[in-house]
């Protein structure tokens, strides 16, 4: 989940034909697997997920997997890429609707924030859990290419939030000594750990009131007095 997207920098959206053509027959079986893989890896871990369970759900034979992935960590970081693909779309989009509506820096990402929250929620309801979680945990299941992968979505994130924090700024100045960088991976740590308390609890608005409580603290920051 990208849980913070420069609106500059997020890739667009694809509305276009193409987007809309009909996917060929070793393009859906490959979504499949990464569907099938995914659903396994946040359920019971990626060791305990195996290529032959994946075959036999997806009803295909075992040189049918190999003719999509070299091997199984290449299933997860074509998974993971997919991943991040997919959240960076749909955070972008929401960023996208933030700052078209809205030119004020500060206030741009306080929509985006409470747009954010809205979706979480449904994220939490609907979604299995969070890959990016999985894969920091049980890094030695994964390896170095998926954990370096990983990182550095994360660190993406980072750098693409401090970069609309540093706008803000220009400004609004910080009211108080504020580290940028703890700030970015604040988000990042209430949007996963929200998930996370959110499926142990049965409560999938606790993710939703803990962004919330966030943009509370963005405005408290940088809002003048």
């Amino acid at each position: 989940m990208n849980l913070h997207v420069d609106a500059k920098t997020a890739p667009a959206v694809q509305l276009d034909e193409t987007a809309a053509a009909t996917p060929t027959k070793g393009a859906r079986t490959r979504e499949k697997l990464l569907d099938l893989a995914y659903e396994g890896v946040i359920r019971k871990g990626f060791a305990a997920t195996s290529i032959e369970e994946l075959v036999e759900a997806a009803g295909i034979t075992k040189s049918g997997f190999f003719y999509h992935f070299r091997d199984k960590n290449d299933l997860a970081r074509q998974m993971l890429e997919r991943y991040f693909a997919g959240t960076d779309a749909e955070m972008g989009d929401l960023a996208r609707r933030a700052t078209d509506l809205i030119e004020d820096p500060l206030h741009a990402y306080l929509a985006y924030l409470k747009l954010w929250a809205e979706l979480i929620g449904v994220i939490a309801a609907e979604r299995p859990g969070c890959i990016i979680a999985v894969i920091a945990f049980q890094e030695q299941a994964f390896d170095p290419a998926v954990r370096a992968r990983n990182r550095d979505g994360v660190l993406t994130w980072r750098a693409n939030t401090r970069r609309w924090l540093e706008r803000i700024a220009e400004t609004y100045p910080p009211r108080i000594d504020v580290d940028f960088d703890a700030l970015c991976d604040g988000m990042t740590a209430l949007g996963i750990g929200g998930l996370a308390v959110s499926k142990a609890v049965k409560e999938p608005q606790v993710a939703t009131r803990q962004i919330l409580l966030y943009r509370e603290l963005v405005r408290q920051v940088f809002q003048p007095r």
